[in-house]
């Protein structure tokens, strides 16, 4: 399979369908050279063609990350591109290994000479063959069911960098607890990751907002004056005491 045919894939895989444009525009090719990359993928049966889009034909895979990075593929695809949008070429990052990162580390390829330190594999190698960046990858050992690295090697390799962005998620969102993550290891991570940078991105999806059930007991740090969240719905009243309207970016849906 050729390079272009492993981002074509890749990127309709993660979106579940996209356009002949959108791809044309994002690989900085033609038109024409996408369709005639596409066609033997489609005789294969890798994608599927219609109306001047394409279509996966990739069921929802076994593996957690993958599973995870299936849900509210939307929602996450339209938060990714806000965030993109909050970005400069030239930018310096700490990503973490979330799902919606991984639609984020998608979104950032239309962007040009990032310097990238992150402790996911997934977003390592989605964000290093793209000529210009500088990728840090954040520690030896990985986790099997994300990728994730969360030895000493990776708190060192975030350590000895500053960077503008933290981009972060979380696993739900409670009205009077913040943003909660299930691993002490994740929670320490964004601690890092936020101690380095000038401004956390965190990006997170409606559904992680519940003012009630079963929740993650870890707290992540609070947000600062000039921290984001991005969101693809707002969370409504409930949740204005703990994210003021400043701070607030609802995505525009795609």
């Amino acid at each position: 399979m050729s390079k272009h045919e492993q981002e074509i894939l890749s990127l309709v895989n993660l979106r579940g369908t996209i356009t002949v444009v959108e791809l044309a525009q994002t690989l900085d090719v033609s038109d024409q050279t996408i369709r005639r990359i596409v066609k033997p993928m489609e005789e294969r049966g890798v994608v599927r063609k219609v109306h001047g889009a394409l279509i996966s034909t990739q069921e929802v895979m076994d593996p957690p990350f993958l599973a995870r990075m299936n849900k509210n593929r939307a929602a996450k695809v339209a938060i990714a591109n806000c965030v993109a949008d909050l970005v400069q070429d030239g930018s310096s990052l700490a990503i973490d290994t979330g799902s919606t990162s991984g639609y984020v580390a998608q979104a950032l390829r239309r962007r040009k000479n990032l310097t990238i330190v992150t402790n996911s594999a997934y977003i390592a190698s989605t964000l290093s063959m793209v000529e210009g960046n500088r990728v840090f990858m954040a520690g030896t050992q990985l986790r099997n069911h994300d990728g994730a690295a969360f030895d000493r090697a990776a708190f060192d390799v975030v350590a000895s960098l500053t960077v503008e962005h933290a981009i972060l998620s979380a696993s739900s969102v409670h009205p009077t607890r913040g943003f909660l993550a299930f691993d002490q290891c994740e929670i320490d991570i964004a601690r890092a990751m936020i101690d380095i940078s000038a401004r956390t991105v965190m990006a997170v999806d409606a559904t992680k907002f519940s003012a009630s059930g079963s929740l993650p007991s870890l707290r992540m740090p609070e947000l600062r004056a000039d921290d984001v969240v991005v969101v693809d719905q707002s969370p409504g009243a409930a949740f204005s005491d703990l994210i003021d309207p400043k701070q607030l970016v609802v995505a525009a849906s795609q």
